[in-house]
């Protein structure tokens, strides 16, 4: 067990707890650019660790507010799970044949935390104007809570989960601040409780897929991920308790910022 990676799972525990950011768009980066870790590395031991911590959370959602919309999460999975598989099987033989596939991981980082960074200041926005015009759950059903029709509907919910199965897979960012603000856009109708359950339960088969995928590549480090773990699990309730007290309107945009360099950063190197 490594103290500092404990500290920093802590620390981006809390910010996590405070804020609801995923985890990844404040994770990877810190341990490439603190600690030095190859971003191949970064990413595979992150996607592990997310798909262990969302895996509480949707106990939570579904076991205790029942807000997890199965159906649109098989959509989701529909399009991410096997996107998801044609990355992993495009990377392992980039490396088979010697490619570096660094610049490719880096790239795609940098893009995903642009997106992200976007992405969250949207998402607060239309968090709220949802909770203005929540209507009850019993008159929110799959008949009217889309924004489509049944079949475009269930088109565009692939679609988006097939953009989620490439971004997460190369990056470990997106399946938070991108997924739920893409769900918003779809299903205008549906509360968001549920949209952030439903998310959230999307999140776990794909992180895990991508995750183990990386370990098959060698991208995993496990005392990195028993040490974020460690620290991590105790921020995240801290900052859940916390989040009421820090106001949201000066953290968001200052995460956001932070993103949107460490994103050029990435992008430009």
């Amino acid at each position: 067990m490594n103290l500092m990676y404990t500290l920093s799972g802590f620390v981006v525990g809390l910010l996590v707890g405070v804020t609801g950011v995923g985890g990844g768009s404040l994770m990877t980066p810190l341990l490439v650019f603190l600690f030095g870790f190859k971003p191949a590395v970064a990413v595979g031991t992150d996607l592990l660790y997310a798909a262990i911590t969302k895996t509480a959370g949707v106990f939570v959602h579904h076991g205790k507010h029942k807000s997890v919309d199965w159906r649109i999460v098989g959509w989701l999975a529909l399009g991410s799970l096997p996107f998801a598989g044609i990355t992993l099987y495009v990377l392992k033989n980039l490396m088979a044949v010697g490619k570096e596939t660094t610049g490719m991981i880096t790239f795609t980082l940098g893009v995903a935390l642009l997106l992200t960074a976007c992405a969250l200041l949207v998402r607060s926005w239309m968090l709220r104007h949802s909770a203005k015009e929540e209507i009850d759950d019993e008159h929110s059903n799959q008949d009217n809570s889309g924004r489509f029709s049944p079949s475009w509907e269930r088109f565009a919910t692939v679609l988006t989960g097939a953009i989620l199965g490439v971004l997460v897979t190369l990056s470990s960012v997106g399946a938070g601040a991108l997924g739920t603000v893409a769900l918003l856009f779809l299903y205008p109708r549906m509360t968001t409780l549920k949209i952030v359950g439903t998310d959230l339960a999307h999140a776990i088969p794909l992180t895990a897929v991508a995750g183990l995928g990386h370990l098959s590549l060698g991208n995993f480090d496990l005392q990195l991920l028993l040490s974020l773990l460690a620290g991590s699990l105790p921020g995240i309730w801290l900052g859940s308790h916390l989040s009421a007290k820090i106001p949201e309107q000066f953290l968001r945009p200052a995460l956001a910022t932070l993103l949107l360099v460490i994103g050029l950063k990435f992008v430009l190197q």
